[in-house]
């Protein structure tokens, strides 16, 4: 075995990797995709929806659990099929492509969410639908082209530069619609003190609904450098045949699966944390807007100081995923995010854990009130937790799993990340509904950042 796997270190070191150029375009993508969860299911339109499209801010909080658990369960039936045909055919840029096609139009449809309009919750919850799949099964295909990019004791740099550079360009989406776009209707104005470009109306909710169209232009023209620049896999089967070997192969890897212990026991960890993640990012923006009745520009700037935190985190990371190993990674920030969520818990408008403190006033400071500055610092914590999260998680896959079977695997991690995660979402979006309280909603995140870690004791790095 020793003898193999030194042949295999040495194959590697004579691989040819393609140039700087094609990695650079590659860590694009993670900026073009990053405004979708920045804008939409974040910090500007998910709370848009929930306090002006919505009837109120729980039913709004509900509304939105179940559409993303409908569009989770979709994505988790399909991702490891088309994953496994990706790897029978070779080519990645063509799937890429076609989802990157659906986020585009479900994410410009959503300028027709009109405030007040019960009539357009319905298709506005489709075109999210519609988007998330596009986004999520677009990353898939992008991940799986890591290993043929740079050799393996680069992967972890990679990954976390890539979820660090998709933070920044968040976070620039961002400024540009909380500064130039989104103004606040009772002053008319933007986070800047700018009346909103391209004569958008405040009263009407344009600058928050132009964010769906921002992210389709966004995405269109920030991928293009990883079409044009990033080596694809050649074709090696039509679509037909792939699709036959695909699926033969995708059966013989989850009858194997039980064999491979450390890996299996990953995948469920993952399948459990990221459901909790995903969750925890959805309904943050929603649970800061009900809990202080955060407007779209004090919930943006809250999104670009998250960001901010986020970038460092990934970038930093990144290097400790090198040195560490992404496992150590992995249990570290589930910690801080276990530790973070808690005590948000015990912060409210009124109180810090059983301190009783002043409230927000109307028209006050930007985070003048003492339990919004708490929210921010935890706020900040979860950003920089999670990304070295998500980064060293498709790090760990990648030294755990076959490379001949790389998308395949990416897409039982991508099963992994959404086979439930139409549960944390209904369950919010459920206890939210029946206890009308979204603090009883959010303390079901707790369990499952408990269960993903006792999991990962089980992995073998």
């Amino acid at each position: 075995m020793a003898v193999i796997a030194s042949d295999a270190r040495i194959a590697d070191m004579q691989r040819d990797y393609p140039p700087r150029s094609a990695v650079i375009s590659w860590i694009f993508f993670d900026w073009a995709a990053q405004p979708y969860f920045t804008l939409i299911t974040t910090f500007v339109f998910a709370p848009y929806f929930a306090t002006h499209v919505a009837s109120d801010p729980a039913s709004g909080q509900s509304l939105w659990g179940f559409a993303t658990a409908a569009a989770g369960l979709l994505i988790a039936l399909l991702s490891p099929v088309l994953g496994a045909i990706a790897d029978a055919s070779g080519r990645r840029k063509p799937w890429i492509a076609a989802f990157g096609a659906l986020l585009v139009i479900g994410s410009c449809l959503m300028w027709f969410g009109k405030p007040g309009d019960p009539g357009v919750i319905p298709p506005l919850l489709f075109a999210y639908g519609l988007a998330t799949i596009g986004a999520e099964f677009a990353t898939v295909f992008n991940n799986a082209m890591m290993p043929t990019l740079v050799p393996p004791d680069q992967i972890g740099r990679l990954s976390g530069t890539g979820w660090a550079t998709g933070y920044v360009g968040g976070i620039l989406s961002l400024i540009l619609v909380l500064g130039f776009l989104a103004a606040s209707p009772e002053t008319g104005r933007t986070l800047f003190g700018f009346t909103p470009l391209f004569g958008l109306d405040p009263v009407t909710h344009q600058g928050d609904r132009i964010s769906g169209p921002l992210t389709g232009i966004w995405f269109i023209v920030f991928v293009l450098p990883m079409f044009l620049l990033t080596p694809d896999y050649p074709a090696k089967r039509r679509i037909g045949d792939a699709l036959r070997e695909g699926l033969t192969e995708l059966k013989q890897t989850l009858a194997e699966l039980p064999q491979r212990k450390s890996l299996a026991a990953f995948l469920l960890a993952n399948m459990i944390y990221t459901d909790g993640l995903v969750s925890l990012f959805a309904f943050g923006g929603i649970y800061a807007a009900g809990t202080f009745g955060w407007n779209t520009i004090q919930i943006g700037s809250f999104g670009i100081i998250l960001a901010i935190a986020g970038t460092f985190g990934a970038w930093l990371g990144g290097k400790l995923d090198d040195k560490l190993g992404p496992k150590r990674v992995i249990a570290g920030s589930m910690l801080l995010l276990l530790f973070a969520i808690v005590a948000i818990l015990f912060v409210d408008k009124d109180r810090i854990l059983f301190i009783e403190v002043a409230p927000p006033v109307p028209g006050g400071g930007l985070f003048a009130a003492s339990a919004e500055r708490a929210y921010l610092l935890l706020g900040c914590l979860i950003g920089a937790a999670g990304g070295p999260l998500q980064a060293a998680s498709r790090t760990l896959l990648i030294r755990l799993a076959p490379q001949d079977r790389i998308a395949q695997y990416f897409g039982l991690f991508a099963l992994t990340g959404k086979v439930t995660s139409f549960v944390g979402p209904l369950l919010i979006g459920a206890i939210t509904a029946v206890t009308a309280s979204q603090k009883a909603g959010m303390a079901v995140l707790v369990l499952f950042f408990v269960a993903g870690l006792a999991l990962l004791a089980r992995v073998k790095d």
